[in-house]
């Protein structure tokens, strides 16, 4: 099967317009930052994995046209939205309420989490973001050249490399961020306030998605 995409000026413009998207800090972003600090460089990888495999969730409804129901229906797209931002908050009032965490006692550090937990929280809050699957409808059309035929498969190829960017971006940001936790948790009164810095930063996150995008036509 011939694999159909857009043309190399239109790849081009993508890849820029892409990158300078995703090199700005978004909710995602903040996710992968917050979870690199409190466990480290694996931990924010691990979260990136999860984020981007629902990424490619909204890639393939994206091609098949789910999301063109979640921007029509308002019904859709305040269930998906809110669900979204009730799980940020959860996470972030389980942190600041659930019981402390011991330090380990041979570096200093807050013993890790397991990492298919770490992938299904990534997994589950970009999932449930109706702005990825809205970004995707009104983004990744832009791009596609409809001389060309097979509209689907350009959407799929050009949604691909923008999972691919997104991954070496985030990546960047969890690689410095484990830097800096590393640095923090020298600090024994981090240690003490970490559990609240972590659960406050999760609580802004789902109270931001939560009345963000109410201006929605």
């Amino acid at each position: 099967m011939e694999i159909v995409m857009p043309g190399a000026a239109n790849l081009g413009l993508f890849f820029t317009a892409a990158l300078v998207l995703l090199i700005v800090p978004g909710p995602a972003v903040l996710f992968i930052f917050a979870r690199s600090v409190e466990q480290g460089r694996m931990a924010g990888i691990v979260s990136i994995l999860g984020i981007h495999t629902a990424t490619l969730v909204h890639v393939f409804a994206a091609t098949i046209g789910l999301s063109a129901i979640l921007a029509s229906s308002a019904l859709a797209f305040s269930i998906v939205k809110y669900a979204g931002a009730a799980y940020l908050i959860w996470i972030g009032l389980r942190k600041i309420f659930g019981r402390a965490e011991a330090v380990g006692s041979e570096n200093g550090t807050l013993p890790k989490r397991d990492n298919l937990r770490l992938f299904r929280e990534g997994f589950i809050v970009n999932l449930l973001n109706p702005k990825t699957a809205l970004f995707f409808l009104a983004f990744l059309p832009q791009f596609v050249e409809v001389e060309r035929g097979h509209v689907g498969m350009q959407i799929a190829v050009l949604g691909l490399l923008f999972t691919l960017i997104g991954m070496v971006t985030d990546g960047c940001y969890a690689l410095a961020a484990g830097s800096i936790g590393n640095w923090l948790k020298q600090s024994p009164g981090y240690l003490k306030a970490e559990r609240y810095v972590s659960g406050v930063v999760f609580i802004g996150l789902g109270v931001t998605a939560a009345f963000a995008g109410n201006q929605k036509k």
